[in-house]
């Protein structure tokens, strides 16, 4: 009996080399930042509050992508690493928003270059004309198909100013 597609068909899918790229991209982070006892996720939380602190961990989910559960785990991690604090919201007293702590700060510095290494190497395989263009795509595809996501990605910044004002 014939298989239904051949191993080029899927290996050349373009599903099935996103996921390739995304484990390799995990495994290039964690050599580059595995010394800040950092996961991808945990930096993206990171990013998200260094850039817009004073934000829920509803939308701080929606701004990764990830689903709240998945969330409330990443933030606990980092409560417990005392790089992460949740603070009452000033005008809603049901409500608590995330800051990073001083900790939370310096450890972003520190990882900072390690994490930009892990995108210079995720690049390095492509000529330098490439490069750019390759981002692009990425993300022309992401912002096309984001609704097809489980979890879509809520762009942050309409997100972190309605947070912050309130």
């Amino acid at each position: 009996m014939a298989a239904a597609i051949s191993l080029d068909q899927l290996y050349s899918r373009p599903g099935f080399m996103l996921r390739r790229a995304h484990q390799i991209a995990v495994g290039i982070f964690v050599e580059e930042c595995g010394a800040f006892g950092l996961t991808p996720p945990q930096h993206s939380a990171l990013v998200i509050l260094d850039e817009c602190p004073g934000i829920d961990q509803a939308t701080l989910a929606r701004a990764i992508g990830f689903d709240r559960a998945t969330v409330g785990q990443v933030v606990r991690g980092l409560e417990r690493r005392r790089l992460v604090k949740r603070v009452g919201c000033p005008t809603d007293r049901r409500r608590k928003v995330l800051d990073l702590t001083r900790a939370g700060r310096a450890l972003m510095r520190r990882a900072s270059r390690a994490a930009a290494r892990t995108s210079q190497r995720l690049l390095a395989p492509l000529p330098t004309g490439e490069r750019r263009h390759f981002v692009a795509l990425l993300l022309k595809l992401t912002n096309e198909l984001n609704e097809s996501s489980r979890y879509p990605v809520s762009p942050l910044s309409a997100h972190a100013r309605a947070a912050n004002e309130r």
